[in-house]
């Protein structure tokens, strides 16, 4: 708390209060009954259709058959990629289909990510206006299907200061067209100077339009010629313009890197956790992609699936081990439902008292200093 202790509770008497009203009806009917509800996933996930391309390119699944796939995977909403349905955007038969199968799979459509339909940032006015209507069929498909995006590329061509004036007027142009669809158009970091945070972040703001956004992906801030973007000062400049975000499931090779760059930076984890809380959407981590071969797709999407059901367990039942059913049914923390009720305040613009987690202003006292020193 913020300057204040009660003088006749403080927190830990008051959780033990609490825990012996948990089952009383005086609780129950008050906020805090929620704090012993059945826990929650703080996130869930979608799957990129991208993760089975494979299978898709070799003919044992379809587009169509996408939803029932993630459905048996765990996954209850889908990106989808338009090379697999390429001739079928303006399918208005097809389209419904689709719609159907999602219904009856009870499956969320999310996106669009869009490829191959010309450069938004080209050098060539032509050209660029071009890809912008090339993209349009696109985003009446998203409209009909439900999603509330469609994913693009920033490719241009130029000085670093041209193709961001090139690429800022394509997607100004696309969106301006999506707006009266209700469809955002979201940037993914992508190579090239997409993949330079600074870069991609100035872009979008130059954009200067209410649908335009960014879909950071964590694994994807290759600059070319074996340069790397740092990938927490990427997602931290793109965060402004936040409307979806990727977490890749990669190699064995690729996450002991990670795991490298975790123990350098022991911020990373939780840098990456606020940026997450910090996106009004914050219930779907969206795009979950498997690469590397070492993994079937299918065993690697369902091992994500999962992975995001099992939630903070999720390390120990990876290695096989089982987890106790009364642990897996433990409500959420006291300490960090309050903290999330907090945020829903601040959201809504309300002035909050916050007597929840301390906030200590007073020094460490020297003793411990110089204990963790000898230590």
């Amino acid at each position: 708390m913020r300057g204040m202790q009660s003088p006749s509770l403080d927190r830990r008497g008051f959780l033990g209060v609490a825990a012996g009203l948990a089952g009383s009806s005086l609780l129950a009917s008050s906020p805090l009954g929620g704090l012993w509800a059945p826990r929650q996933p703080l996130f869930e996930i979608s799957l990129a259709e991208w993760s089975l391309h494979r299978t898709l390119r070799k003919g044992d699944l379809t587009n169509l058959d996408f939803p029932k796939k993630a459905k048996s995977l765990g996954i209850h909403a889908v990106e989808y990629v338009n090379s697999f349905f390429k001739d079928k955007a303006t399918d208005a038969k097809y389209l419904a289909e689709l719609n159907k199968r999602c219904e009856g799979e009870g499956v969320k459509s999310l996106l669009i990510m869009c490829d191959g339909e010309g450069a938004l940032g080209d050098q060539d006015k032509e050209r660029r206006g071009q890809a912008v209507e090339n993209h349009h069929k696109w985003v009446t498909a998203a409209k009909t299907l439900g999603c509330h995006s469609i994913r693009v590329n920033a490719k241009s061509q130029g000085s670093y200061e041209e193709q961001q004036q090139r690429a800022a007027d394509g997607l100004r142009r696309l969106c301006e067209f999506a707006d009266t669809h209700g469809i955002y158009v979201i940037v993914e970091n992508h190579g090239g100077l997409s993949s330079n945070g600074k870069w991609l972040s100035e872009t979008l703001k130059m954009v200067d339009h209410p649908r335009v956004g960014s879909l950071p992906d964590f694994g994807n801030f290759n600059l070319g010629r074996g340069k790397q973007y740092d990938r927490y000062q990427g997602v931290d400049e793109l965060m402004p313009a936040l409307r979806a975000g990727r977490q890749r499931q990669v190699a064995r090779v690729q996450r002991a890197r990670q795991r490298a760059s975790h123990r350098l930076r022991p911020d990373a984890r939780h840098r990456r956790q606020e940026a997450r809380l910090a996106w009004p959407h914050r219930r779907r981590i969206r795009g979950r992609r498997q690469r590397g071969r070492r993994h079937q797709e299918d065993q690697g999407a369902a091992r994500a699936g999962a992975r995001a059901h099992r939630g903070r367990h999720a390390g120990q039942a990876a290695q096989g081990r089982q987890v106790n059913e009364r642990l897996q049914s433990l409500p959420t923390y006291p300490m960090v439902q309050l903290a999330a009720w907090s945020r829903e305040i601040l959201d809504r613009g309300q002035e909050l008292l916050d007597f929840g987690t301390g906030d200590p202003r007073e020094p460490t006292p020297a003793i411990l200093r110089q204990a963790m020193i000898d230590g």
